[in-house]
């Protein structure tokens, strides 16, 4: 593999990145061409929100090609297709082949939850540490989000290891990898589902439930089922738990408790207010400036 490299201006970035993709670069990416020095910026925009620019006033380019391809050719092709009379001084560099899902799986060891739950990746060993833990999950994200290192996914976890009926009904909304779902149903649960929008999601949760011994259901919403339940989780961002707010209410049985996260200590008033119609929430702990919101619906 080779690397193409170039800089452009801020409103060039997002145009030369879809331009050599249509040209055949097989991924693009775009970085702060001053990282590193006085002038390097911050760009970034709140959870679940599009930062206001998208691009430096100096961008790096950076396109992956394939070894077969032309970097010169490729180049005039994006160009063309730009309009521009000339295209930027640009450079190839080689890429030393890697191990790349080896080199992502190092960076996420086995990690303990208030001493109570362990989550222990597919490829380590189960630490000796977590034999006497009460919950021992063996988890393979795949392609979905959630390899169980956030502080949103730890508070949760320590919610259900608190609060949790055994016997009682779950749904996990937005299960991610199946995390919050496998634990519930490693803790006591009865039926539990989980449910994503990502089908991706659905699979991992379901590879990840048969690996860890949990019988779960896990689908797309649009395959959801009619019923309420004893616990409801839904770990996302506050933008999409705002605007899901009726219909996760709707799905808590009455009595039954509603369990959110995803949530950022100062988010979590504006989330409790779009719950105030339905159900009280407040908040059940904070954790490195997110928190975890928990109330009963009457």
């Amino acid at each position: 593999m080779r690397e193409l490299v170039f800089e452009c201006p801020q409103e060039q970035a997002e145009p030369w990145s879809e331009a050599l993709l249509e040209a055949g670069a097989l991924s693009v990416s775009v970085a702060d061409a001053d990282d590193g020095t006085d002038a390097e910026k911050p760009l970034y925009g709140e959870p679940g929100l599009e930062p206001e620019t998208n691009a430096w006033d100096r961008n790096r380019v950076v396109a992956l090609l394939d070894d077969e391809e032309d970097a010169g050719a490729l180049v005039s092709t994006a160009c063309a297709a730009l309009g521009l009379a000339a295209a930027p001084s640009w450079t190839v560099r080689e890429v030393a082949d890697e191990d790349w899902v080896r080199l992502t799986q190092a960076q996420f060891d086995p990690i303990a939850v208030d001493g109570r739950i362990w989550i222990v990746p597919s490829w380590h060993e189960v630490p000796a540490d977590a034999a006497g833990a009460d919950v021992c999950i063996r988890l393979d994200p795949g392609l979905a989000f959630g390899t169980g290192s956030h502080p949103t996914t730890h508070l949760c976890l320590g919610w259900l290891a608190e609060h949790l009926t055994p016997g009682a009904s779950v749904l996990d909304y937005g299960c991610g990898s199946g995390i919050l779902a496998i634990a519930a149903g490693k803790l006591g649960a009865g039926a539990v589902l989980g449910v994503d929008i990502d089908a991706q999601a659905v699979q991992a949760t379901q590879d990840n439930a048969q690996v860890n011994g949990v019988a779960l259901d896990a689908m797309l919403p649009e395959a959801m089922p009619a019923g309420q339940f004893e616990f409801v989780l839904a770990n996302i961002l506050s933008n999409p738990l705002k605007v899901l707010a009726p219909m996760l209410c709707g799905r808590v049985a009455p009595g039954g408790r509603l369990v959110l996260s995803g949530v950022l200590e100062r988010q979590a008033e504006e989330v409790a207010a779009a719950y105030a119609p339905w159900i009280t929430l407040s908040v059940w702990r904070a954790l490195d400036g997110w928190v975890c919101l928990h109330g009963q619906k009457p």
